[in-house]
């Protein structure tokens, strides 16, 4: 038994070119063997319908075969192999700033002030700044900036990134670390609704199971989150000038039978929205139609 001859037996008669063989698309049903599938890579795009993945494993769990033909390919691709899926790509061990303050420590200095302010004038409370662990630096390579931690499901600090509180230099400053990474996922519950929103002061402001997505792409370590949680409902929350991407997030989901809407806001992101009107979009939030998705596609070729 080999991956290829389980692979026909899910996806029928194939084509081989080079190194790829292409099947007929379980999603998007074209007419054309469109679903390339590299076995010494395990990666799997399909031309037509932009469904792809980093791992075959990720294609079978998403096919829901049976349990008995699931066993059969992880017994062909081996321990070495899944192990080597579920690594994480990072082993860097990350730490705050040696100059990092928290801020829910008051101090009699003028830097600790505009912090404050700052972080006041973006509607951050008290309260979350205790519940966020949100400090600030004074001196260092992350000088007057805000300092915002992520923590893993144990508690680990996984990422941070550095808001500068003054008006005038470079906004942000993220450690060199991969952002392959979910962020705030000790405040996570894979058992309710995710949203998926582009940055930290976002998920803020939404408050509740939100996933800063550190850009408006899904990373591989949340992606896989998401399947193994059995996550049932995801919102996805971007600026509609990330309508494209929202889309293509949308349908990507989709594929694994995950319910995904879209909230896609005009010009103000939900840091800026706040917590009551954020939540006014969500409570409106609409699907889009694969005939939309096309359109979409279509209309920016």
């Amino acid at each position: 038994m080999t991956i290829l001859s389980l692979l026909q037996e899910i996806l029928g008669p194939y084509q081989q070119q080079r190194d790829e063989y292409l099947f007929s698309c379980p999603f998007c049903h074209h007419h054309k063997k469109k679903l390339s599938i590299n076995i010494a890579t395990n990666k799997w795009k399909c031309w037509i319908c932009g469904s792809k993945g980093g791992h075959i494993i990720w294609l079978v769990k998403k096919l829901q075969v049976s349990k008995d033909l699931l066993n059969k390919f992880k017994e062909v691709l081996g321990d070495a192999e899944l192990k080597q899926f579920k690594a994480t790509t990072s082993e860097t061990v990350l730490r705050l700033p040696p100059e990092y303050k928290p801020l829910w420590k008051p101090e009699k200095n003028y830097q600790y002030y505009h912090a404050i302010t700052y972080l006041k004038n973006r509607g951050i409370t008290t309260d979350d700044i205790l519940r966020y662990r949100i400090g600030y630096c004074t001196e260092g390579s992350y000088a007057h900036r805000i300092i915002l931690p992520s923590y893993d499901r144990n508690n680990h600090l996984n990422y941070f990134t550095a808001r500068l509180f003054y008006d005038e230099g470079m906004k942000y400053k993220n450690p060199p670390v991969s952002k392959n990474v979910i962020i705030f996922e000790n405040m996570v519950d894979y058992n309710e609704p995710i949203i998926l929103c582009e940055g930290m002061f976002d998920a803020i402001a939404l408050r509740r199971n939100a996933i800063p997505l550190m850009g408006k792409t899904l990373s591989k370590n949340l992606e896989r989150a998401l399947l193994e949680h059995n996550v049932k409902q995801v919102i996805v929350f971007l600026d509609i000038d990330a309508r494209q991407d929202a889309i293509q997030l949308e349908q990507h989901l989709k594929q694994y039978n995950i319910e995904t809407k879209l909230v896609l806001t005009e010009g103000k992101d939900a840091s800026e929205m706040g917590f009551t009107k954020s939540w006014e979009s969500i409570q409106n939030a609409r699907e889009t139609n694969f005939k939309q998705f096309i359109e979409q596609r279509l209309s920016i070729a």
